[in-house]
């Protein structure tokens, strides 16, 4: 598998989400219900549903995308070079808009993330027909069997088989003497940083970083060289 893998026909993705609204006091009534009862299925005695809201962000029915990175390596000088590029934004639809035709655009790619096939991936096609935008080819996987889907998953690729298994990035980052993302935020914090600290270009940094660690942790798996810092390009504006 990963001798087939065309490391110049990946597009490495990674997205951070948040909840709909800065609290449970915020929600609309019915999704303050509908939260109760989702909740309820992980949170412990003594909390309540608004005591864990912060987590609503990784559920596409509770949550929204408020930025997605996205990285390909390209050849220039016979060296190898991995570009950078991010969508962001308050508005989510305006965002996801954007996005799908930078997909419909680059179908040619494989898409890679790592967790993607459980989480980045879905979220992404859930959010986009909450929004009323039409799925990219990329992304349009109903009615595909397993084998016709073009989804790289780094994750899986490190499962070999396990399917108990979960490893982070950021483990994997260690273990392979990558550089981290997580040297200044990591997931659990981009709740507070959207929606207290309204800082939206730090995010923005840290999901690029992710992209950067995942490109390079393929790299390691197919036992080629790493990029080095500069010949990393940021081609977004923040």
């Amino acid at each position: 598998m990963l001798e087939n893998i065309q490391i110049e026909k990946v597009l490495f993705l990674d997205i951070e989400t948040v909840p709909m609204a800065p609290d449970f006091e915020s929600l609309p009534e019915v999704f303050q219900r509908l939260w109760e009862r989702k909740s309820a299925h992980f949170r412990k005695e003594n909390e309540t549903a608004a005591d864990v809201f912060a987590r609503a962000g990784i559920y596409a029915e509770f949550g929204k995308v408020i930025c997605i990175s996205v990285g390909f390596i390209y050849l220039r000088e016979q060296e190898r070079y991995l570009k950078i590029k991010t969508f962001y934004g308050n508005d989510e639809k305006d965002l996801l808009s954007t996005f799908a035709a930078f997909l419909d655009k680059n179908s040619h790619f494989a898409l890679c993330a790592h967790n993607g096939k459980e989480f980045d991936f879905p979220y992404l096609a859930r959010r986009m027909l909450i929004n009323g935008i039409h799925l990219p080819q990329l992304l349009d996987m109903s009615g595909k069997k397993p084998w016709e889907t073009t989804y790289i998953d780094t994750m899986e690729l490190w499962k070999f088989g396990d399917h108990k298994n979960y490893t982070s990035l950021d483990l994997l980052a260690a273990v392979f003497n990558i550089p981290s993302s997580k040297d200044d935020i990591d997931g659990s914090m981009v709740h507070q940083v959207y929606w207290k600290d309204h800082d939206l270009p730090r995010i923005v940094r840290y999901c690029e970083k992710d992209v950067v660690a995942m490109a390079r942790l393929l790299l390691r798996y197919k036992l080629e060289p790493l990029i080095p810092d500069d010949h990393i390009d940021s081609i977004t504006e923040i």
